[in-house]
């Protein structure tokens, strides 16, 4: 898996609505239902669908890595 394919299996799926799970470590899991907005060339914007409307960023490594999970 490379940044150009993660990246690319993103853009398949923008403006959808998708499932993070977010790994902070020691057992801490943040689940967040979220759409992806856009795609940058190190990081991606996703907008959480809460009452506040945030935007977060990730970078494709965390996928990679694994430190994020995406359920489409």
């Amino acid at each position: 898996m490379t940044i150009d394919s993660v990246r690319k299996d993103l853009e398949n799926h923008i403006g959808k609505k998708v499932v993070l799970k977010y790994n902070l470590g020691r057992n801490k899991v943040e689940k967040y239902h979220a759409v992806i907005k856009e795609l940058y060339n190190y990081v991606f914007l996703v907008e959480l669908n809460n009452n506040f409307n945030e935007v977060k960023s990730f970078s494709y490594s965390d996928i990679i890595t694994k430190t994020i999970k995406i359920d489409y």
